[in-house]
């Protein structure tokens, strides 16, 4: 489609993931299912796992090539955020306040209705505005408006936040390193 945007080799990639998965739970379900001696089960487990190998190596092969040439408009990007791509981290924020996700979810919804129906985006309504949604809203709320802070709040292992991006980078060069030297 002329109008499209994003690169297709990233959605091929993301469409074998599906494929990997699924010969991986059939190879596992093999498995699961030996008895203590061995049988002729496994032959079922070279298809899966060539065609596995195969695929993985293919997407390597393209992620290298989409990294390779990955060039980045920071700018671009910038531009390109949206207040409602906060809607989650503003349940986040009402679920730090106390409130159970279930709730807080729902809550969220209806801000970004209460903003839709204000023809603005989320970010320009009032803390009043918010308080008519839930008396959970403090002035503090002004605070998950920030891309930054919604990129760092995830701290845990494999989250966004620039330092456990750099950790994974650091862990995967390590490992590369310790690869190649074998």
């Amino acid at each position: 489609m002329p109008q499209k945007k994003n690169a297709d080799s990233l959605e091929l990639i993301r469409g074998k993931c599906g494929r990997v998965v699924g010969r991986c739970t059939g190879f596992m379900m093999t498995v699961k299912g030996l008895p203590s001696a061995f049988n002729k089960d496994f032959q079922e487990d070279k298809e899966a796992t060539f065609d596995v190998y195969d695929t993985m190596q293919d997407v390597i092969r393209v992620a290298t090539g989409v990294i390779s040439t990955l060039s980045i408009n920071r700018e671009t990007m910038y531009n390109a955020l949206s207040p409602d791509m906060l809607a989650t981290d503003l349940a986040y924020y009402l679920v730090r306040k106390g409130v159970p996700f279930r709730e807080a979810h729902g809550l969220s919804g209806l801000v970004v209705a209460l903003a839709e129906n204000k023809n603005c985006p989320m970010t320009s309504l009032s803390l009043a505005d918010l308080k008519i949604v839930s008396t959970y809203f403090e002035e503090d709320v002004s605070e998950v408006w920030n891309y930054e802070n919604s990129v760092e709040q995830y701290t845990s292992t494999g989250g966004t936040s620039k330092a456990n991006v750099l950790l994974q980078v650091d862990e995967l060069t390590t490992w590369l390193e310790k690869l190649k030297a074998k």
